[in-house]
């Protein structure tokens, strides 16, 4: 069985991080559009995907994040956060 969301959606971030901008692009509807920042929540049988924007009261200003949930039983059995922490090695140096 295959699951055309996931082969086109796969199939672009691979083009689009190996620099392939025709292949990347050939994935894309003629309507689409881009917005950010790209707030969105994605669920699956067993998991999900939410994607947001934290606040911070630091130099940092905003963080977008990710969090990769796994179900088990109808229970969160692990969640994955994800961010760029580039931002913050400065403010992390700085409290040391």
């Amino acid at each position: 069985m295959t699951d055309p969301t996931r082969e086109a959606v796969q199939a672009y971030h691979r083009a689009r991080f190996d620099g392939d901008v025709t292949a990347a692009a050939a994935r894309l509807a003629d309507t689409f559009s881009f917005e950010s920042p790209l707030i969105s929540e994605l669920y699956g049988e067993s998991e999900a995907t939410l994607v947001y924007d934290v606040h911070t009261a630091t130099p940092v200003g905003v963080q977008r994040t990710a969090e990769h949930f796994r179900l088990r039983d109808g229970k969160i059995e692990a969640i994955t956060l994800i961010f760029d922490a580039t931002r913050w090695h400065p403010v992390m140096a700085a409290a040391r």
